[in-house]
């Protein structure tokens, strides 16, 4: 008796999958891996048809249309490395319902150091850390293509993963961003910048002798149409606390290379706070001497702000990163940096 029932169900499941082919139905399967595991099947259909409403997939589920593991599932499954998710759908539907972008190019990436999860990056000025507008290339581009390059992603699991950075620097701002090639890559280190475990510091050019090192306190408010930050030395309506530590490392003809400690991480913290103590950073156009900067203009072709993302100090980390664990990581000053630094004796020829 027990053969007979195998035999049936062998032959009516292969009707059934004859009548869906007929019907234009096909089954796609999806066996989760490391970057998809961890999160939500919800969360992962959400990707998967990323231009289908919530609703269509959840109705999905009810009718068994989308299972998981064999099984009828709700969406709320967490998944783990080897899960199976059938589609039913047919191939119109997954089309319509489904967008990659690629947008391949040569990639262009000064690379720190690497392993498989990670990227540390010493990224350019005049280079966005995210896109701004759908049009935009920026690291995360950059990152893609090398990784599609490299053979480390294909357009298919651009599908259900998607690579990126951990933390962002302005346009002008030039110096370290981290950036996750794998889900648990990305998770640690965005939750790592985020609690502000990673200590981070900057080199910059300022305006001035300097020769204490301190720290500064005051308020930050922005203003999203202007993009443009003001500080207070009261607390003020609208206004973030800030906490900025500088340290002096050498001056010279009226001009100061700092070390700058973030204690807190606001928008264009570094660059209004120390401007707004009579120290603005050279070359920055919004919050500096306009008339000193248009000199470095035309004496060194200076268009940006000299705010240089020096160095990140790693705590300990558990799991699958702690090899990284108290690791230190330096990015070298960029070419115009050491340009002005060495003229106007800020920074020595030997360094």
């Amino acid at each position: 008796m027990q053969r007979i029932a195998s035999f049936n169900l062998t032959y009516f499941s292969s009707i059934a999958s004859k009548l869906l082919i007929c019907m234009g139905i096909r089954m796609r399967e999806i066996i989760v891996n490391g970057n998809q595991a961890g999160q939500r099947l919800d969360k992962l259909l959400a990707k998967y048809l990323n231009k289908a409403p919530r609703s269509f997939f959840y109705k999905m589920l009810r009718k068994k249309n989308i299972v998981l593991n064999g099984k009828k599932a709700a969406g709320n499954e967490k998944l783990v490395v080897g899960d199976s998710v059938k589609f039913f759908l047919s191939e119109e539907t997954i089309i319509n319902f489904s967008e990659v972008i690629v947008e391949q190019m040569k990639s262009n990436l000064d690379i720190i150091f690497e392993d498989k999860n990670i990227l540390i990056l010493n990224k350019a000025a005049g280079v966005l850390s995210q896109k701004a507008k759908p049009e935009d290339i920026s690291l995360v581009e950059h990152l893609i293509s090398y990784m599609l390059e490299t053979g480390e992603l294909t357009e298919a699991q651009l599908m259900s993963f998607k690579p990126s950075i951990c933390n962002r620097l302005d346009r002008n701002t030039t110096g370290i961003v981290v950036a996750g090639k794998t889900l648990i890559g990305l998770q640690t280190m965005t939750s790592l910048f985020k609690e502000r475990s990673i200590h981070k510091y900057y080199h910059c050019l300022v305006e001035g002798n300097m020769s204490k090192q301190r720290r500064i306190t005051g308020y930050l408010r922005k203003n999203e149409a202007s993009n443009k930050v003001r500080i207070y030395e009261q607390e003020m309506a609208g206004a973030l606390p800030i906490q900025t530590e500088y340290t002096p490392l050498s001056v010279g003809d009226g001009v100061t290379l700092l070390a700058v400690k973030l204690i807190t991480g606001r928008s264009h913290q570094i660059r209004a706070h120390l401007s707004s103590i009579g120290h603005p950073i050279i070359g920055d156009f919004k919050y500096g001497n306009k008339k000193q900067n248009q000199k470095y203009r035309e004496q060194f072709g200076l268009t940006h702000q000299l705010l240089h993302s020096y160095r990140v100090e790693m705590p300990v980390i558990e799991g699958e990163l702690s090899d990284l664990s108290n690791e230190i990581f330096m990015a070298p000053y960029p070419w115009l940096f050491m340009t002005v630094g060495i003229a106007l004796g800020a920074i020595k020829k030997e360094t």
